[in-house]
């Protein structure tokens, strides 16, 4: 049983922590609240403004603001929409690490980037 349960370890690790939508807040969060990514739509709605990412100390150095940003990053994808990176850890650390999301940002911004 001990192989069975450090399977399922290794898997949650992989698959990291599940992220949900809060529609009503305008926000991804963690499933206990705590860590979350805020958000603003603009431009009728196809664009997402990320403003803030929050992850308390206690999951801090997990990836988990980087999950957060690849939950709003799919949503926006699977919506149409762009991205205006305000929030500093999503434009100075999310998108330099991970290159391949760069084509969501808004086309304003890709000039300043």
């Amino acid at each position: 049983m001990a192989s069975a349960s450090a399977s399922a370890t290794a898997a949650s690790a992989t698959e990291g922590p599940k992220i949900v939508w809060n529609e009503k807040q305008r926000r991804f969060e963690t499933e206990d609240k705590e860590a979350y990514i805020e958000y603003v739509l603009v431009n009728d709605g196809k664009v997402m403004d990320i403003l803030h990412t929050y992850v308390p100390r206690s999951k801090r150095g997990l990836g988990m603001a980087s999950h957060l940003c690849v939950a709003a990053f799919d949503h926006a994808k699977s919506h149409s929409m762009s991205i205006i990176p305000t929030c500093s850890y999503v434009s100075d650390t999310f998108l330099p690490r991970n290159p391949s999301w760069n084509p969501l940002v808004s086309e304003d911004l890709k000039s300043s980037m």
